[in-house]
């Protein structure tokens, strides 16, 4: 499989396969196509990884897509403005916020994942459950926003705003810490928890937390009134 990331912060991977090649991909997401391009609705696993997926917030069904007779194209895109994260899942595996997949190659599994602890699940902003990537191939992540990729060394730690975690490898430590006193709590405007992320690892993060970008839109969204219209 060859690929290409196009645009700037409205971002589509477009994926060339050759004749015998598949790539899987979130409903939906599909942008375009080749004419040969072929699609079959399945829930890859079986039922039961396609349980899963539903908890982690996909759908229980992917769409497997292949080209006939030559070979062909397909374009994926996310639904909210932001950019296109490239995983390269070879002997590793990498955890991810759920709805962050985008498509991924036939060879990558994706699977769930609990985080260590409670409390990183309840106020960590990226839920108990993780998606988790394994297998051989490429897989692609949407982000919110722009793009921002770590290498921690080990011992190495970054602390992030909850929310604001796209993914990382498997041996980066996952934990939440209260952001500062009482305060700095009330009064920085910066929540309660951050996300603490140690090495040795990648760590992928993004500019804009979706669920923000919701509420400082809701201010503008005209409001319904009921009651007749005089």
């Amino acid at each position: 499989m060859e690929y290409t990331i196009i645009g700037d912060n409205l971002q589509m991977v477009t994926c060339t396969l050759a004749p015998g090649e598949h790539i899987n991909a979130e409903a939906g997401a599909m942008v375009n196509m080749s004419g040969n391009m072929t699609m079959s609705t399945a829930a890859k696993g079986g039922v039961f990884k396609g349980l899963k997926r539903m908890v982690t917030g996909e759908s229980f069904f992917m769409t497997d897509f292949t080209p006939e007779g030559e070979q062909g194209f397909v374009s994926f895109a996310g639904n909210v403005p932001g950019k296109i994260f490239t995983a390269k899942i070879d002997e590793n595996e990498f955890l991810a916020q759920k709805d962050a997949f985008l498509c991924a190659e036939d060879g990558v599994d994706l699977d769930i994942a609990f985080t260590k602890k409670l409390r990183s699940g309840v106020f960590g902003g990226e839920g108990f459950i993780l998606q988790r990537y394994s297998g051989k191939g490429t897989a692609f992540l949407h982000c919110c926003g722009d793009l921002v990729t770590m290498t921690l060394a080990p011992g190495e730690t970054v602390r992030v705003e909850t929310g604001l975690v796209v993914g990382f490898d498997a041996s980066v430590n996952y934990s939440i810490e209260f952001a500062g006193g009482v305060k700095t709590v009330l009064f920085g405007g910066e929540g309660l928890f951050l996300t603490t992320l140690t090495g040795p690892g990648t760590v992928v993060l993004q500019s804009m937390d979706i669920a923000k970008l919701a509420a400082s839109l809701i201010p503008y969204l005209p409001v319904q009134t009921s009651g007749n219209n005089r």
